[in-house]
């Protein structure tokens, strides 16, 4: 089976490259910072435009698998990568300060919507199960991601965090927005379901332009200077160790709990992936301006990496494993 690289993910990389020999500053980097705080404001309101109302209610009858996904996503998650964030005190130079910070950042942060649907329906999973709980997982994400963050760093010790300031900005450049588009879902929610590809570009220009212009502060600040190459490799192989082991814990729980193969398949792309969608222009609205900002969204742009290519991996199994279970259950018929 083959695998290529995505043109999205090489536009991310030459951001990173471009950013790194050419980071825009003075002038121009305050109007792309504001370009940016825009752009991520009329993300929210499109994305609070596009939700269907009965997409939450008709998945909200599945509440065992919801809980499941929830908890892993928002429990379990955030207590796994608090060990991963000690190590900043204990081994500074394979996990610097700011890294460790992007690893508890990535512990709280909602489901990945797209992939997990995506993978979910490749692999002939529960869909709808899929939707709900990965479009759930966004919307209070929203709210909960300050939050738990907020609680991990105090846990840590990791260092202040103005939660009043973040919480304004959250409410002011996510969730008005958000709240406003739903409120225009009947004027523009068919134009947005008409014109799926050109909001997903528009999706990926709002994150190209805040990793141009993230990667652009950090390097200005010293990012390469003060990141060791060994830090960034340990950062591949903690992202790869903890994708596995929530792909297991899923396994492991649903097969506890007894649901179904097309189940399990929701639960495991749902409950161990994590949104680079939400987390960057959340990250953008929680650090700005804070000058390691670029080793805090390392870990979320490593981990969405990797989810897509072990993900596509692993949806193309289940996709046998369903297919099999369902032609032998026929035959027995």
């Amino acid at each position: 089976m083959k695998f290529r690289i995505d043109t999205f993910t090489l536009l991310l990389l030459g951001a990173i490259v471009l950013a790194s020999f050419l980071p825009v500053t003075g002038s121009a980097a305050d109007a792309l910072a504001t370009t940016g705080t825009i752009a991520v404001a009329l993300l929210f309101f499109f994305h609070g435009a596009a939700l269907s109302r009965q997409q939450i209610i008709d998945g909200a009858t599945h509440w065992r698998l919801h809980i499941l996904i929830t908890s892993l996503t928002f429990v379990f998650f955030p207590l796994a990568v608090l060990p991963v964030n000690a190590l900043s005190g204990i081994a500074p130079d394979w996990m610097p300060k700011d890294l460790g910070l992007g690893f508890l950042y990535l512990g709280v942060l909602p489901s990945a919507v797209s992939s997990s649907i995506a993978y979910t329906a490749m692999a002939r999973g529960n869909v709808p199960a899929a939707i709900c709980s990965a479009a759930a997982s966004n919307v209070f994400g929203m709210m909960l991601t300050p939050f738990l963050l907020l609680l991990l760093v105090s846990t840590s010790g990791t260092g202040e965090f103005a939660v009043l300031e973040a919480l304004k900005d959250i409410i002011l450049q996510l969730l008005l927005p958000f709240a406003g588009g739903h409120a225009l879902r009947p004027w523009l929610g068919g134009f947005l379901g008409r014109n799926e590809k050109l909001m997903a570009r528009y999706d990926q220009c709002v994150i190209w332009i805040i990793v141009y212009s993230a990667f652009s502060h950090s390097v200005v600040s010293g990012l390469w200077q003060n990141l060791p190459v060994q830090a960034i490799v340990l950062a591949i192989v903690l992202c790869f160790g903890l994708l596995a082991l929530f792909m297991l814990i899923a396994r492991l729980m649903v097969r506890k709990l007894g649901f179904s193969l097309e189940d399990e398949a929701a639960v495991v792309f749902c409950g161990s992936k994590k949104s680079l969608a939400s987390g960057l222009p959340m990250a953008k609205v929680l650090f700005s301006g804070h000058p390691g900002f670029g080793m805090i969204v390392l870990p979320i742009m490593c981990y969405n990496q990797i989810q897509v290519i072990v993900g596509a991996i692993l949806a193309q199994r289940y996709r046998v494993k369903i297919e099999q279970a369902s032609a032998a259950a026929h035959t027995t018929e």
